[in-house]
């Protein structure tokens, strides 16, 4: 289980500012449903052009809620030129601290204050700018680039936890790698030769990779699986928590722990589940 500070619990169960101002100055919403988590920040500034009143509303967790709750609280009184410059560590700092896991959140609430700005300035929506990296997140190479450098961030479960990308079917994880290796100056990595791989031998790096990889990304939302067998190619895994009730667990089993166990196993294994 996560530790929350004092701070980011009083901002969640008392969250400040919610709703949306009716004559906003100012409006930007980041995120959708789909991926979990969105917000719209709403702002109205005074006759100086300074903060001096700003909305939220969040679908999404308690780091989420804290962190917009958060964001609203340290806007006001700010002129826009202060407000641009406010980042996702200053909403951390602000709260005392967050689960590296729930980073993310955060950002968004960074994200949403920069697309209000540009609103109450007319700018034009951005058009997606750089390479989609992760599809089931829309998160593009700039946007991971961008966190790596900000944070110092230096591995995949890193740059999961400030912008999503990788925390879906993992086909993206590659790519990211080969994101943070370029924006640290290291060579890119040499994929691994294949190699023929005995049946005990199989089921070992099967036992490894589900604890090293898969299970730490299942249980970050409270979900879990169990290998049962390995027959031939054939895994057999029970999925446990909140991955045996979701409506999306075979896209989670296909799309994540079969696409995983291909990728650092062997591309001959066939994941199913045992009801």
């Amino acid at each position: 289980m996560w530790e929350y500070t004092e701070k980011v619990k009083d901002h969640f169960i008392n969250p400040r500012n919610v709703g949306v101002i009716d004559d906003a100055d100012g409006m930007g919403e980041v995120g959708s449903l789909a991926c979990g988590d969105a917000l719209k920040l709403t702002f109205k500034l005074d006759e100086n052009r300074r903060i001096k009143d700003a909305k939220f509303q969040t679908f999404g967790c308690a780091s989420a809620i804290a962190s917009s709750s958060a964001l609203t609280e340290i806007i006001k009184g700010l002129s826009l030129r202060e407000a641009e410059k406010i980042t996702n560590e200053d909403i951390v700092k602000y709260l005392g601290d967050l689960p590296k896991e729930k980073m993310h959140c955060s950002v968004l609430g960074r994200d949403a204050l920069e697309q209000a700005i540009a609103n109450y300035r007319g700018e034009t929506e951005k058009k997606v700018e750089g390479e989609i990296v992760c599809e089931c997140f829309g998160v593009t190479d700039l946007e991971i680039e961008r966190a790596i450098k900000e944070n110092n961030l230096s591995t995949i479960e890193d740059v999961t936890d400030y912008v999503k990308a990788g925390g879906g079917c993992g086909n993206c994880h590659e790519r990211i790698q080969e994101i943070i290796d370029s924006m640290h100056g290291k060579e890119p990595r040499a994929k691994k030769k294949s190699e023929r791989l005995t049946n005990i031998k199989k089921i070992k790096l099967i036992e490894e990779t589900l604890d090293r990889d898969i299970k730490p990304a299942l249980k970050k939302d409270g979900g879990d699986i169990e290998l049962i067998d390995v027959d031939g190619n054939i895994v057999l895994v029970k999925l446990r928590g909140t991955c045996a009730t979701c409506s999306a667990s075979q896209v989670t089993l296909k799309n994540y722990v079969e696409t995983k166990l291909r990728e650092l196993v062997t591309s001959e294994l066939v994941v199913e589940e045992v009801q």
